[in-house]
């Protein structure tokens, strides 16, 4: 069982999931990895019913689920594109608690980390 989902990508890749996240839909593949590894196979973003997101990974295929209404994935999308622009670093912890704005219970925490890494310079 994962405690937490590390995203690391280019500013490119983040846009892209911020716009799928969007959307609604789509897949996003990565590197070539076994389940004994702990790395991500890819994203996958879905439209569900609803209120609020579901973040949650599937475990045989090592694929990180991302699913929920659209005004709670606009909101989601709007704080990845927001690492993905971020110029000084840092990262973003998405984490549920009780009265979240947009994440359900259940949702496994993720952090999406800046692709300039580190801590802010501000």
């Amino acid at each position: 069982m994962y405690e937490e989902v590390d995203i690391t990508a280019t500013a490119k890749e983040l846009a892209h999931l911020a716009s799928l996240i969007a959307e609604g839909a789509g897949f996003i593949s990565a590197a070539p990895t076994s389940p004994q590894s702990g790395t991500l196979a890819g994203i996958e973003v879905r439209k569900a019913p609803g209120s609020g997101v579901h973040i949650r990974l599937d475990g045989q295929t090592q694929i990180l689920v991302i699913s929920g209404d659209v005004d709670s994935r606009a909101i989601l999308a709007e704080n990845a594109h927001a690492m993905a622009t971020a110029e000084d670093g840092g990262h973003l912890h998405v984490d549920y608690f009780p009265g979240h704005s947009y994440l359900v219970e259940g949702s496994l925490p993720l952090v999406i980390n800046s692709p300039h890494g580190g801590m802010p310079a501000r």
